[in-house]
């Protein structure tokens, strides 16, 4: 048997895995939140792993407070380069097998093409210059480990575009979302299914890089993704477009970051789903269990 630690549980990421892996038997999952697990204790984390004997690491832990980041640098750099740094160290010691989640606020936004995984790096904040250092660390390690980076991603746990917007969208007549910043959304629960796979996995991966992308299929903007947010939803709530100058944030966020999934998609057969086909599956979930 295998024992995996998926650690940020308690997030939109950890809680879909959470869900999922009871259909993995032969595999015993240990769940961990900040609480339970405190990654940037270097000493905390070399016990849990060897009192458990953890052989795999789902880290869906990180500072994901993007505007937040920049004015406490300090602490997203706790998690987001310390901690991974402890769990990779942890996990080496035991021989073990590391799925890392990264971002695609490593990328400025410039391009006018899907980013690829050896495309240049250039975060535009500390949130992504914060995210590219673990993943650096992680790449210069021995263990076998990968990363996926992902993008806009929502699910029916926790706090996110697509329920923030279907709260207000009951709320309001009417919304401002800005139509200049591109991208795709990404529904947890399909990432979710990809990591499992992934650390679940009986052969190890060879590939020269251990970086991979991931998200749905498609392209939208925010604009857009809210049209269809309130579309799926049957809320009556009109979404005017603005540019991204007239919502001020305290961090700066890529104008474009779609990512290019051809290499995950061909060494592992996955199948991506639509966006919006994910959406609206996400949108019926809330409403059944009525989550919001």
């Amino acid at each position: 048997m295998k024992n995996i630690l998926v650690t940020g549980a308690s997030g939109q990421l950890g809680s879909e895995i959470k869900e999922l892996s009871l259909n993995y038997e032969g595999f015993n999952f240990f769940f961990e939140d900040s609480k339970g697990l405190d990654i940037t204790n270097a000493a905390f984390v070399d016990d849990y792993i060897e009192k458990n004997k953890i052989n795999g690491v789902i880290n869906c832990a990180g500072y994901t407070a993007v505007d937040k980041a920049e004015e406490d640098s300090e602490n997203a750099e706790k998690v987001n380069v310390f901690g991974v740094e402890n769990l990779v160290n942890s996990i080496k010691s035991r021989g073990g097998k590391l799925i890392h989640i990264s971002t695609d606020y490593v990328f400025n936004g410039e391009s006018f093409l899907p980013y690829k995984e050896e495309d240049n790096i250039a975060p535009l904040g500390v949130y992504g210059n914060t995210k590219r250092r673990g993943e650096k660390i992680v790449e210069s390690s021995s263990i076998e480990a990968l990363i996926i980076r992902t993008s806009w991603v929502y699910s029916a746990y926790g706090n996110n575009f697509v329920k923030t917007m279907m709260r207000l969208g009951k709320e309001k007549e009417s919304l401002n979302v800005v139509y200049d910043q591109i991208g795709t959304p990404t529904y947890a629960r399909d990432l979710a299914k990809v990591c499992l796979q992934l650390i679940t996995l009986d052969r190890k991966i060879d590939r020269d890089s251990k970086i991979y992308h991931f998200s749905n299929e498609g392209i939208t903007s925010w604009y857009d993704f809210a049209k269809a947010i309130m579309e799926f939803s049957n809320l009556p709530c009109v979404i005017n477009p603005i540019e991204s100058k007239e919502y001020k944030t305290l961090a700066k966020r890529p104008h474009y970051s779609v990512l290019n999934k051809q290499n995950i998609k061909n060494d592992f057969t996955i199948e991506v789903p639509y966006w919006r086909d994910s959406l609206k599956e996400c949108i019926m979930k809330i409403k059944q269990e009525e989550v919001i």
